[in-house]
């Protein structure tokens, strides 16, 4: 079995032997890391700047040379969270259509472990590519430092079928001068400085003949298997090296496409063979990129790493018994959960002493979008047109399309504030009925998740049931989990203090555990993959006592008559919802875009729930699990690593994962000139398939 609890030393350093639980506890009280470097050094030429040549920033990246106490620091927190990684095993041997997403944990970070590293940068993205390489953006490894540059082309790219000779070819987006114009004068104009002289505008439109000397396609589809991330399926990656619309700040607003801006700063331009709009012979252009800083303000070299990279106080977890009187002894049944009421920040942290308990943290599954830091807004020529219904001020967006008959509800995450969400649900649905709509079809483009209970809370609305709105699901059941889940249990903590308490959770008989019940002593042992993976029984989650909007006593539309439509971009919660959908009311899901000729599933990653590293750390220590030798230390360095905490099981096929069954979408079809970036134009295109429009 794959468990670090197995290994007392862990990864030997060269020439240093092993790292020992002596080691370990030097590690979690040595002071705060600082970083040799010269007093003229590549990132003071960056200080300041809002943009930069990406080789600057790489420059500035490299500066910072290798340290094996970081080295060994970091892996030993990766190592022994990924013992809490509930989909660790399944990676040794994914299944069709997975193949791709194959990996096998504990030899890559061996590999890291001895590979010889120049700089602290080199052994960083080594650990940021094998993390990405899951393609589950619930279990990512991030540091600060080295993802505070955006690069950008000004030449977003998409994947358009031209009807009259049904054809398909990569285009540079045809909205890219209006789109990218609104990057600001400070990016449009180096394009146009003496030293780049670079016509991008003339190239909306264009179509790519080939990318980096290999075929348009060839060169998407490395994009989404060696940078993209976060989603199983090939095709829904795939789908994110394009532009598409979305809502970011709860706005109307355009991705640029992994393509177009990677959080890497490793290349200075990219070449294109292509022929512009109006001409008839291909052209080689190779096109800048040009680096947005969304990191930390610094004023030099030595700054930088001490804002950016150094590690701060809310890097690690907190012990909540050092901020909150403990609650006093109870035996019974914990009181129901209060649903968070705070708009402006959805997941708190707690703030030491401001009350009696912890702030309610509302469990998540949600994936990792790097791209969100730049939010640009959809342009104006592509907006709909049509007039919104009510409840379309935050994550929604709700219309009646001009058949006058469709309702449109574009669910653009599971996030936000938690009670509004539900709120805003009532609005757009009764809204909507009230304007004639007599079917509803839903939107999932680019929905990379949210709050767990809020896409049960969409189905139980939907379907008016009062049945229970989830998954089973269990997590893993090892030592330290068993140590948290004990010591939670004796200092008598509850839901409010831990992701671990068993009032969180409820038998899958419907009934709330008491707080005080351990639903690791008698640990389930399977097999997958050949190795023996020990779970919990089998959790519900109790979801209902968190929502405040009444659900209607009928299905407000016609469950026929529902449909779901996005780009399979739709993540982690938002994958659970649809996933329900189709497991109890058979609903049709339209996938758009994509591959030609290659399969798309209708959702992406379907975790259960995800637990940053500040979540995990502070389990361990409020349930004074971290003083166990064998706990993972304190990282050194301003990082997250993320994971995937829980597995939901398939209703159809309760012995398999949701993420792991295949579901491709029971409709297929592709952006157009006309609907690449126009979602009321691709509505109406989705409507027509998805609904039968010959009787009326």
């Amino acid at each position: 079995m794959h468990s670090c609890f197995a290994r007392m030393k862990l990864f030997p350093s060269p020439g240093l032997g092993s790292l020992s639980t002596a080691g370990l506890i030097l590690l979690r009280l040595s002071p705060v890391l600082s970083a040799p470097v010269a007093e003229d050094g590549p990132c003071n030429k960056l200080a300041g700047r809002s943009y930069a040549p990406p080789l600057d920033v790489l420059a500035c990246y490299k500066s910072f040379p290798f340290n094996e106490t970081i080295r060994q620091n970091v892996l030993t927190v990766l190592d022994r969270v990924f013992d809490f990684f509930s989909f660790e095993n399944y990676y040794l041997d994914s299944p069709p259509p997975f193949e791709g997403s194959t990996v096998d944990i504990r030899a890559n970070l061996a590999r890291i472990n001895s590979s010889v590293y120049e700089t602290d940068y080199d052994f960083h993205k080594d650990i940021m590519e094998f993390t990405t390489s899951l393609n589950d953006g619930h279990t990512r490894y991030v540091p600060t430092c080295y993802t505070t540059y955006q690069s950008v082309i000004p030449t977003p790219i998409t994947s358009l079928y031209d009807p009259t000779t049904s054809t398909h070819s990569i285009h540079i987006a045809p909205n890219s001068v209006e789109l990218m114009t609104l990057m600001g004068d400070a990016f449009t104009s180096y394009y146009s400085s003496p030293e780049v002289d670079f016509d991008w505008k003339r190239l909306a439109g264009a179509k790519v003949l080939s990318i980096d000397n290999i075929d348009p396609y060839d060169y998407v589809s490395k994009i989404a298997d060696t940078y993209t991330g976060n989603y199983l399926d090939h095709g829904v990656r795939v789908n994110l090296v394009y532009t598409s619309y979305r809502i970011a700040a709860n706005t109307w607003s355009q991705r640029v496409g992994d393509l177009a801006g990677p959080i890497d700063a490793t290349r200075e331009d990219l070449p294109m063979r292509l022929i512009p709009i109006g001409a008839t012979e291909p052209e080689d252009v190779r096109i800048p990129f040009y680096a947005l800083f969304i990191g930390l303000p610094f004023t030099d070299h030595q700054n930088f790493w001490d804002t950016n990279c150094a590690v701060i106080e809310s890097t690690n977890g907190v012990d909540f018994k050092d901020h909150f009187p403990l609650p006093d002894p109870d035996p019974e049944p914990s009181p129901e959960p209060t649903p968070s009421t705070d708009p402006s920040d959805p997941d708190p942290s707690p703030t030491p002493d401001s009350q009696r308990r912890p702030p309610r943290r509302h469990m998540k599954g949600s994936v990792l979008d790097p791209s969100l830091h730049i939010s640009l807004d959809l342009p104006e020529p592509y907006l709909p047109t049509i007039p919104s219904s009510e409840g379309s001020q935050f994550v929604f967006k709700n219309y009646l399309l001009p058949d006058n008959v469709t309702g449109v509800m574009y669910v653009g995450s599971f996030g936000g504030n938690f009670d509004q969400f539900q709120l805003d649900v009532y609005l757009a649905v009764e809204s909507l009925k009230n304007m004639g709509a007599k079917r509803l079809l839903i939107d999932t483009s680019n929905n990379g998740g949210g709050y767990i209970c809020l896409g049960q809370y969409l189905w139980a609305y939907l379907s008016a049931s009062t049945a229970y709105p989830g998954f089973d699901s269990t997590n893993r059941a090892h030592p330290l989990a068993e140590k948290i889940l004990s010591g939670m249990i004796g200092f008598g903590l509850d839901y409010g203090w831990s992701y671990y308490a068993a009032d969180n959770w409820a038998f899958v008989n419907g009934t709330r555990m008491n707080k005080k019940f351990n639903y690791l002593t008698n640990p389930v042992t399977d097999t997958v993959n050949g190795q023996p993976e020990v779970t919990s029984l089998r959790l519900h989650e109790t979801c209902h006592n968190a929502f405040v909007v009444d659900r209607p006593k009928t299905p407000p539309f016609d469950l026929s008559q529902v449909a779901i439509v996005g780009n399979g971009a739709c993540g982690s919660t938002c994958a659970l919802f649809t996933t329900l959908m189709r497991e109890t009311h058979n609903t049709k899901v339209a996938v758009v875009g994509g591959k030609p000729g290659e399969p798309i599933e209708y959702k992406g990653m379907a975790g259960n729930q995800v637990l940053e590293w500040w979540d995990l750390d502070s389990e361990l220590k409020t349930s004074g699990a971290k003083a166990d030798p064998l706990a993972p230390p304190d990282l050194l360095v301003r990082a997250d690593f993320r994971h995937n905490w829980r597995i939901a099981y398939s209703r159809l096929e309760p012995e398999k994962p949701v993420a792991y069954r295949s579901d491709p979408a029971t409709h297929r079809f592709y952006y157009t000139k006309d609907t690449f970036a126009n979602p009321q134009n691709l509505w109406i295109e989705a409507a027509k398939l998805l609904f039968d429009t010959d009787s009326e």
